[in-house]
Protein backbone atom coordinates (compact mmCIF):
# COMPACT_ATOMS: atom_id res chain seq x y z
CA UNK A 1 0.00 0.00 0.00
CA UNK A 2 1.50 3.07 -0.54
CA UNK A 3 1.96 6.10 2.07
CA UNK A 4 2.88 8.59 -0.56
CA UNK A 5 1.41 12.10 -0.18
CA UNK A 6 1.48 15.21 -2.26
CA UNK A 7 1.67 17.73 0.85
CA UNK A 8 5.20 16.82 2.22
CA UNK A 9 3.89 18.50 5.06
CA UNK A 10 1.67 15.36 5.56
CA UNK A 11 3.90 13.39 5.15
CA UNK A 12 6.21 14.85 7.81
CA UNK A 13 3.39 15.00 10.21
CA UNK A 14 4.27 13.13 13.34
CA UNK A 15 0.97 12.49 13.83
CA UNK A 16 0.67 10.69 10.78
CA UNK A 17 3.95 9.04 11.49
CA UNK A 18 2.62 7.50 14.79
CA UNK A 19 -0.85 6.58 13.26
CA UNK A 20 1.41 4.39 10.41
CA UNK A 21 3.37 2.58 12.90
CA UNK A 22 0.60 1.68 15.04
CA UNK A 23 -1.61 0.42 11.75
CA UNK A 24 1.63 -1.00 9.57
CA UNK A 25 4.13 -1.19 11.16
CA UNK A 26 7.33 1.12 11.91
CA UNK A 27 9.26 -0.42 9.24
CA UNK A 28 6.61 0.57 6.46
CA UNK A 29 6.24 3.74 7.73
CA UNK A 30 9.76 4.92 7.37
CA UNK A 31 9.48 3.61 4.09
CA UNK A 32 6.93 5.53 2.99
CA UNK A 33 8.27 8.51 4.30
CA UNK A 34 11.75 8.33 2.68
CA UNK A 35 9.68 8.38 -0.66
CA UNK A 36 9.43 12.04 -1.46
CA UNK A 37 11.12 13.43 -4.60
CA UNK A 38 11.44 17.56 -5.07
CA UNK A 39 12.29 19.19 -7.99
CA UNK A 40 13.55 22.64 -8.50
CA UNK A 41 12.64 24.23 -11.97
CA UNK A 42 12.84 27.72 -12.81
CA UNK A 43 15.29 30.97 -13.77
CA UNK A 44 18.06 32.67 -11.86
CA UNK A 45 15.47 33.25 -8.80
CA UNK A 46 15.43 29.53 -8.00
CA UNK A 47 19.09 28.88 -9.06
CA UNK A 48 20.50 31.43 -6.84
CA UNK A 49 22.07 34.36 -8.98
CA UNK A 50 23.16 36.71 -6.60
CA UNK A 51 23.79 34.76 -3.39
CA UNK A 52 27.21 33.28 -4.69
CA UNK A 53 29.18 30.11 -3.81
CA UNK A 54 27.86 28.70 -7.08
CA UNK A 55 28.50 25.25 -7.73
CA UNK A 56 31.34 25.23 -10.84
CA UNK A 57 29.71 21.86 -12.09
CA UNK A 58 26.43 24.27 -13.09
CA UNK A 59 27.85 26.26 -15.69
CA UNK A 60 26.50 29.13 -16.55
CA UNK A 61 23.41 28.03 -14.50
CA UNK A 62 24.92 29.44 -11.24
CA UNK A 63 22.90 27.11 -9.00
CA UNK A 64 24.56 27.58 -5.05
CA UNK A 65 23.73 25.85 -2.04
CA UNK A 66 22.08 29.34 -0.83
CA UNK A 67 19.06 29.29 -3.01
CA UNK A 68 15.85 28.41 -1.33
CA UNK A 69 15.51 24.81 -3.17
CA UNK A 70 18.63 23.67 -2.01
CA UNK A 71 18.10 25.29 1.76
CA UNK A 72 14.44 23.46 1.83
CA UNK A 73 16.22 20.01 0.45
CA UNK A 74 19.14 20.56 3.06
CA UNK A 75 16.59 21.00 5.80
CA UNK A 76 13.93 18.52 4.68
CA UNK A 77 15.89 16.00 3.49
CA UNK A 78 13.75 14.58 0.30
CA UNK A 79 14.92 10.92 -0.75
CA UNK A 80 15.31 12.81 -4.12
CA UNK A 81 15.93 16.67 -4.99
CA UNK A 82 16.73 17.35 -8.81
CA UNK A 83 17.57 20.67 -8.82
CA UNK A 84 17.67 22.12 -12.75
CA UNK A 85 16.70 25.59 -12.41
CA UNK A 86 19.07 27.65 -14.87
CA UNK A 87 20.11 31.36 -14.96
CA UNK A 88 18.80 33.50 -18.00
CA UNK A 89 16.29 30.71 -18.26
CA UNK A 90 12.77 31.41 -20.62
CA UNK A 91 9.59 29.29 -20.78
CA UNK A 92 11.02 27.40 -23.53
CA UNK A 93 14.66 26.28 -22.02
CA UNK A 94 12.58 25.20 -19.06
CA UNK A 95 10.26 23.09 -21.59
CA UNK A 96 13.21 21.74 -23.68
CA UNK A 97 15.70 21.25 -20.56
CA UNK A 98 14.23 20.93 -17.34
CA UNK A 99 11.10 18.60 -17.33
CA UNK A 100 13.39 15.43 -17.64
CA UNK A 101 13.64 14.77 -13.46
CA UNK A 102 10.09 15.30 -13.35
CA UNK A 103 7.95 11.81 -13.02
CA UNK A 104 4.69 9.78 -11.46
CA UNK A 105 6.87 10.11 -8.57
CA UNK A 106 7.49 13.22 -7.71
CA UNK A 107 5.88 14.76 -5.34
CA UNK A 108 7.25 18.76 -5.06
CA UNK A 109 8.17 21.26 -7.59
CA UNK A 110 8.66 24.68 -7.03
CA UNK A 111 9.60 27.24 -10.50
CA UNK A 112 10.17 30.51 -11.47
CA UNK A 113 9.73 31.42 -14.86
CA UNK A 114 8.33 34.42 -16.80
CA UNK A 115 10.33 37.26 -16.08
CA UNK A 116 12.94 36.65 -18.51
CA UNK A 117 9.88 35.67 -21.26
CA UNK A 118 8.81 39.38 -20.64
CA UNK A 119 12.17 41.37 -21.11
CA UNK A 120 13.21 41.90 -17.24
CA UNK A 121 16.80 42.05 -18.04
CA UNK A 122 16.02 44.90 -21.03
CA UNK A 123 13.53 46.85 -18.71
CA UNK A 124 16.32 47.33 -16.22
CA UNK A 125 19.06 48.71 -18.60
CA UNK A 126 16.34 50.91 -20.35
CA UNK A 127 15.58 52.20 -17.13
CA UNK A 128 19.25 52.57 -15.82
CA UNK A 129 20.76 54.53 -18.97
CA UNK A 130 18.13 56.32 -20.62
CA UNK A 131 15.50 59.15 -19.55
CA UNK A 132 12.49 58.27 -17.22
CA UNK A 133 9.76 58.83 -20.46
CA UNK A 134 11.65 55.64 -21.92
CA UNK A 135 11.68 53.37 -19.08
CA UNK A 136 8.34 54.00 -18.81
CA UNK A 137 7.38 53.12 -22.86
CA UNK A 138 9.65 49.93 -22.16
CA UNK A 139 7.73 49.12 -18.99
CA UNK A 140 4.95 49.70 -21.04
CA UNK A 141 5.79 47.37 -23.53
CA UNK A 142 6.62 44.44 -20.91
CA UNK A 143 3.52 44.79 -19.90
CA UNK A 144 1.82 44.38 -22.97
CA UNK A 145 3.82 41.17 -24.37
CA UNK A 146 2.34 40.22 -20.12
CA UNK A 147 -0.72 40.36 -21.20
CA UNK A 148 -0.58 39.18 -24.81
CA UNK A 149 2.04 36.34 -25.65
CA UNK A 150 3.13 34.98 -21.64
CA UNK A 151 -0.21 33.95 -20.49
CA UNK A 152 0.27 30.61 -23.36
CA UNK A 153 4.05 30.44 -22.82
CA UNK A 154 3.13 30.04 -19.23
CA UNK A 155 0.35 27.61 -19.72
CA UNK A 156 2.41 25.45 -22.11
CA UNK A 157 5.02 25.12 -19.25
CA UNK A 158 2.20 24.59 -16.33
CA UNK A 159 0.80 21.88 -18.71
CA UNK A 160 3.73 19.77 -19.13
CA UNK A 161 4.69 19.98 -15.57
CA UNK A 162 1.26 18.71 -15.10
CA UNK A 163 1.24 15.77 -17.82
CA UNK A 164 5.19 14.19 -16.27
CA UNK A 165 3.97 14.61 -12.30
CA UNK A 166 0.30 14.47 -12.15
CA UNK A 167 0.43 13.49 -8.48
CA UNK A 168 2.97 16.71 -7.47
CA UNK A 169 2.34 19.56 -5.35
CA UNK A 170 3.40 22.68 -7.62
CA UNK A 171 4.56 25.66 -6.38
CA UNK A 172 4.77 28.58 -8.54
CA UNK A 173 6.66 31.55 -6.83
CA UNK A 174 6.91 35.29 -7.51
CA UNK A 175 9.05 38.08 -7.89
CA UNK A 176 9.91 41.08 -5.53
CA UNK A 177 9.00 44.57 -5.89
CA UNK A 178 12.66 46.14 -6.29
CA UNK A 179 12.35 49.29 -4.99
CA UNK A 180 11.43 51.32 -1.40
CA UNK A 181 9.64 54.07 -2.82
CA UNK A 182 10.95 57.30 -1.08
CA UNK A 183 13.67 55.18 0.15
CA UNK A 184 17.65 55.84 1.34
CA UNK A 185 18.61 56.54 -2.17
CA UNK A 186 19.34 59.73 -3.05
CA UNK A 187 21.00 59.02 -6.78
CA UNK A 188 20.15 56.57 -9.53
CA UNK A 189 16.63 56.27 -10.92
CA UNK A 190 14.11 59.15 -10.38
CA UNK A 191 10.98 57.96 -8.37
CA UNK A 192 9.16 57.78 -11.60
CA UNK A 193 10.99 54.97 -12.79
CA UNK A 194 11.36 53.25 -9.84
CA UNK A 195 7.59 53.17 -9.28
CA UNK A 196 7.03 51.63 -12.64
CA UNK A 197 9.37 49.44 -12.38
CA UNK A 198 7.27 48.27 -8.99
CA UNK A 199 4.16 48.48 -11.19
CA UNK A 200 5.73 46.21 -13.67
CA UNK A 201 6.68 43.34 -11.18
CA UNK A 202 3.16 43.44 -9.60
CA UNK A 203 1.63 43.17 -13.35
CA UNK A 204 4.05 40.11 -13.71
CA UNK A 205 2.75 38.48 -11.08
CA UNK A 206 -0.75 38.93 -11.26
CA UNK A 207 -0.36 37.14 -14.37
CA UNK A 208 1.63 34.32 -13.14
CA UNK A 209 -0.60 33.74 -10.03
CA UNK A 210 -3.72 33.84 -12.47
CA UNK A 211 -2.28 31.21 -14.59
CA UNK A 212 -1.18 29.20 -11.89
CA UNK A 213 -4.47 28.97 -10.23
CA UNK A 214 -6.02 28.13 -13.40
CA UNK A 215 -3.98 24.96 -13.27
CA UNK A 216 -4.52 24.34 -9.73
CA UNK A 217 -1.01 25.16 -8.77
CA UNK A 218 -0.05 27.23 -5.36
CA UNK A 219 1.12 30.69 -6.10
CA UNK A 220 3.34 31.71 -3.65
CA UNK A 221 3.93 35.51 -3.46
CA UNK A 222 7.29 36.42 -1.94
CA UNK A 223 6.26 40.74 -2.69
CA UNK A 224 5.17 40.97 1.33
CA UNK A 225 8.42 39.41 2.69
CA UNK A 226 10.94 41.81 0.71
CA UNK A 227 8.79 44.85 2.17
CA UNK A 228 11.14 46.80 4.23
CA UNK A 229 14.33 44.87 2.16
CA UNK A 230 13.62 46.26 -1.65
CA UNK A 231 16.91 48.71 -2.52
CA UNK A 232 16.71 51.66 -1.33
CA UNK A 233 15.26 50.59 1.83
CA UNK A 234 18.57 50.78 3.12
CA UNK A 235 18.21 46.68 4.49
CA UNK A 236 18.69 45.72 1.20
CA UNK A 237 17.82 41.69 0.06
CA UNK A 238 18.08 42.77 -3.60
CA UNK A 239 21.56 43.62 -5.68
CA UNK A 240 21.58 47.34 -6.96
CA UNK A 241 22.92 47.72 -10.27
CA UNK A 242 26.60 46.44 -9.96
CA UNK A 243 28.39 46.94 -13.23
CA UNK A 244 31.36 44.61 -12.24
CA UNK A 245 29.22 42.22 -11.99
CA UNK A 246 26.09 43.31 -14.14
CA UNK A 247 24.49 39.62 -13.88
CA UNK A 248 23.88 39.77 -9.92
CA UNK A 249 22.20 43.13 -10.60
CA UNK A 250 18.77 43.18 -9.42
CA UNK A 251 18.51 39.42 -8.04
CA UNK A 252 18.35 38.31 -3.98
CA UNK A 253 21.50 38.38 -2.06
CA UNK A 254 21.69 35.32 0.49
CA UNK A 255 19.62 36.96 2.81
CA UNK A 256 17.01 37.45 0.36
CA UNK A 257 16.92 33.62 -0.31
CA UNK A 258 16.93 32.36 3.20
CA UNK A 259 14.96 35.21 4.66
CA UNK A 260 12.97 35.79 1.72
CA UNK A 261 12.00 32.79 -0.80
CA UNK A 262 12.75 30.34 1.51
CA UNK A 263 10.09 30.85 4.16
CA UNK A 264 7.53 31.37 1.81
CA UNK A 265 8.28 28.34 -0.16
CA UNK A 266 8.33 26.49 3.19
CA UNK A 267 4.59 28.04 3.50
CA UNK A 268 3.41 27.04 0.39
CA UNK A 269 5.32 23.26 0.37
Amino acid sequence: MSMKMSRFAALTSSLLLAASAALFGAGQAAAATADFGYVALGDSYSSGVGAGNYDSGSGNCKRTTRAYPALWAAAHAPQTFSFAACSGARTGDVLSGQLSPLNSGTDLVSITIGGNDAGFSDVMTTCVLQSESTCVSRVNQAKAYVDSTLPGQLDQVYDAIHGRAPGAHVVVLGYPRFYKLNGTCTTGLTEGERSAINGAADYLNAAIAKRAANHGFTFASVAGAFTGHEICSGDAWLHSVNWLNIGESYHPTAAGQSGGYLPVFTNAA
